[in-house]
């Protein structure tokens, strides 16, 4: 009897001290007023250029809040500490993500949306909007279409530049799509949701390129990225997911990735081997076209960065 009285007020204070670590959590949450901007936010920022998409997820931990941020390239980088204070949040962006170091971002929520400025420490302010962003959550298997062969092994039809002043980088040899160099990225005019991918690559020696799914989450194509961590080399969706095992950086040999992509779900195949299996994508990585998760988007082949880089054989097959 001693020894079971005993365990119900072990339970009994166990408990207790459960629900006050979480009444605690949840009274500096309110305290701090950070509760509402907590989560995932897709950006769109109104540049003199045109808009530009970011991403921010903001978190809570020991009573600070806590950002992690992708810009306009590079990758998803920690914000350090973030201010809530007067009814917003405010923090300074990391460095090498496209904003002008030392940009300041402010924002405050209106209804279900944020807005705010980035403004540069010379004063040049841009205007920016967040919105959740969706979970992308798809219930069942779907239901696939028939394959398309987005490149025909002749000509760039069914392709454009985003920079049409430097795409003498790309053509087509032999029946293989090839960058040569630093130029514009290639993307294609049809857009797709959820689909399989496959498309084959070899990539010259010291290079690099990616293919972007739905214009947004690059998985990464790379010989030259050594000293980089392994979320940003071959495999990779970039500055997020890990492919395990990681992926041969082998130039000069043909490559195959098998890609699916349903809602949020990845899964790639590198040459018959999955190295990221049903994974979410957090967000957005730099270089993404815009910050529109919800919408179907385009397939496209990076062509900002050096080297050579061969395609062949790309295939989608769309959900129905």
């Amino acid at each position: 009897m001693i020894e079971q009285r005993r365990r119900c007020l072990v339970l009994f204070v166990a408990v207790l001290l459960t629900f006050c670590a979480g009444a605690g959590i949840a009274q500096a949450q309110a305290a701090s007023g950070s509760e509402p901007y907590l989560g995932r936010w897709d950006l769109t920022v109104k540049t003199p250029t045109g808009e530009r998409p970011s991403w921010l997820e903001l978190s809570e931990r020991g009573g600070q809040v806590e950002g992690l941020m992708t810009g306009f390239w590079a990758h998803a980088t920690p914000t350090g500490k973030i201010e809530v204070k007067d009814g917003g949040i405010e923090f300074t962006v990391p460095t090498d993500v496209g904003y002008d170091e030392g940009t300041v971002i402010k924002g405050k929520l209106d209804g279900s949306e944020l807005a705010g400025t980035a403004t540069s420490p010379k004063g040049v302010s841009w205007p920016w909007t967040g919105q959740r962003a969706p979970a992308l959550k798809v219930e069942g298997e779907p239901q696939w279409g028939k394959p398309i062969p987005l490149f025909d092994g002749k000509d760039l039809d069914g392709w454009k530049f985003a920079d049409p002043a430097h795409g003498k980088v790309w053509s087509v040899e032999d029946g293989k799509l090839v960058r040569n160099g630093t130029g514009s990225e290639l993307i294609s005019t049809s857009t797709f949701k959820n689909f399989k991918l496959h498309i084959e690559f070899n990539p010259g020696p010291k290079s690099n390129s990616g293919v972007y799914l739905r214009g947004r989450y690059e998985v990464q194509i790379e010989t030259d990225s050594s000293s980089e961590p392994p979320n940003r080399r071959m495999g990779a969706v970039y500055g997020f997911l890990i492919p395990e095992p990681p992926v041969p950086r082998t130039p000069d040999v043909w490559h195959t990735y098998d890609i699916t992509l349903v809602g949020r779900t990845l899964t790639v195949v590198h040459n018959g081997q999955a190295v990221i299996d049903h994974k979410e994508i957090p967000g957005i990585t730099g270089g993404a076209l815009d910050s529109h998760e919800g919408l179907p988007g385009p397939i496209y082949l990076q062509g900002t960065e050096a080297g050579h880089v061969a395609f062949r054989n790309i295939v989608i097959t769309p959900a129905e």
